[in-house]
């Protein structure tokens, strides 16, 4: 078998065995296929697709590259969220938290941010103390005893998908649904999860521009944790207007503290959001009988602080400072602060988010290049939403900045990102539809 017999195979159309598609992957990882031949490969795949046997066949491949974590020791069945990725989006500091406090085990493996979407490591070491890098046996610990942890991927487990994923970034094969789709499914199979909620973005702001494709790819990560046995199940959510209304990662953690202690109304877009898949994790957990059920006990675990107990138990176990669950302001205490006002009065037409995760990134919340750093207390809070009328000089939005350099490029690339029209938007729903 020669790698290159399966790249024109592939280019020509074909259908690739399991085998094959084995024989391309464990080669990758060993060296015996080259990265230029594997870059051919994926791009061939960009053009031509993977049907589901295929893509189901690749994710395989992909986990068996390295370890799978053995979570057999943790009580109940091991649930899991993922998003694709926005701005603005907190959920799993709040679904997580919600979810194990109502008696779900969530043991979750999380990524970086880059570009203009958040990552959920970089919002947790937003709290002084916290190390997201922690061993098997401390992420299982930490577990045992709060029902929760969220850790960084080990480097044991799914090597495949970072020598891919790092090609995939320069070659221009990024945005191919077979391979988002493996990439994502087979970290959250080996990581050891049973159950698998998914949050698949549409919109301005997310890698799927579109609803179309954004139902593709929950179809197809729906079907791949199927055919390995798990519970898998998407929502599709719109991603055209920032999810929360803080962007930048102690903002982030501070919005999840809020939203736990009963500071954001149940209707607030990121609560909705949240919510949906805090139920869909407590009915795979068997900690729900159904969605009524489940989003009584979550609201319960709003009100009583259970949720915010939970988190700040996970924060303190990963070595956190709890003085910052007391006063999570402090999370994004800056030198400076800057208001942007409207420049005519009228209501909020359009909020293109990816522009505003952009700003956020340019004033140091985000990374352009992995070896990037970030500054955690840096960010934006949006004092409006979409629908608002406000009037001509009214707070848009809020810059918290320690570096003054790119507030001014960063404050015209918001007021840019901001429609102000006569009249107001039509009402489009938040969450868009379900692969189930």
């Amino acid at each position: 078998m020669r790698a290159v017999d399966l790249i024109l195979k592939k280019r020509e159309r074909g259908e690739l065995t399991k085998q094959e598609i084995d024989f391309l992957v464990s080669g990758f990882v060993s060296g015996q296929v080259a990265d230029y031949q594997m870059a051919a490969f994926m791009m061939a795949v960009c053009f031509n697709g993977m049907n589901r046997r295929e893509t189901a066949a690749l994710t395989e491949a992909m986990v068996n590259s390295g370890d799978v974590m053995n979570l057999f020791s943790l009580p109940g069945v091991k649930v899991d969220k993922h998003s694709t990725g926005g701005v603005g989006d907190t959920t799993t500091l709040i679904a997580a938290p919600l979810a194990a406090a109502c008696g779900a085990t969530v043991a979750k493996m999380s990524g970086r941010g880059l570009g203009h979407t958040g990552g959920t490591l970089d919002k947790l070491e937003s709290v002084p103390g916290v190390s997201t890098e922690q061993s098997e046996e401390r992420f299982i610990e930490i577990v045992k005893k709060t029902g929760l942890c969220v850790v960084g991927q080990t480097k044991e487990l799914v090597p495949a998908d970072k020598l891919m994923y790092a090609l995939r970034d320069v070659t221009g094969t990024v945005e191919s649904i077979p391979l988002i789709a493996a990439s994502i499914m087979s970290k959250k199979i080996a990581s050891g999860a049973e159950g698998i909620v998914l949050d698949v973005k549409a919109g301005s702001g997310a890698f799927m521009k579109t609803e179309a494709d954004a139902r593709r790819l929950a179809d197809a990560m729906v079907q791949i944790g199927r055919s390995m046995g798990r519970r898998t199940a998407a929502i599709i959510t719109a991603m055209d207007c920032p999810l929360g209304q803080r962007i930048g990662n102690g903002l982030e953690v501070a919005d999840a503290i809020y939203a736990l202690s009963s500071k954001l109304p149940l209707t607030d877009p990121l609560m909705e959001v949240s919510l949906a898949l805090a139920e869909k994790m407590l009915m795979f957990a068997g900690a729900a009988e159904n969605q009524r059920d489940a989003r009584a006990r979550l609201t319960g675990a709003i009100e009583s602080g259970a949720g915010l107990r939970k988190l700040a138990d996970m924060l303190v176990e990963l070595g956190g400072d709890e003085r910052y669950i007391e006063r999570p302001e402090l999370l994004y205490s800056t030198r400076e602060r800057v208001d942007l006002l409207s420049e005519r009065a009228g209501y909020v037409y359009s909020m293109r988010s990816d522009e505003i995760g952009r700003a956020a990134q340019l004033i140091g919340a985000g990374r352009a290049k992995k070896e990037d750093s970030i500054d955690p207390r840096v960010g934006i809070e949006m004092a409006v939403r979409l629908g608002d009328y406000v009037p001509c000089g009214e707070r848009l939005a809020t810059l918290y900045i320690n570096d003054p350099r790119y507030a001014e490029k960063a404050r015209r690339a918001i007021l840019s990102a901001i429609d102000i029209e006569d009249a107001p938007p039509e009402k489009k729903p938040l969450i868009l539809g379900a692969v189930e």
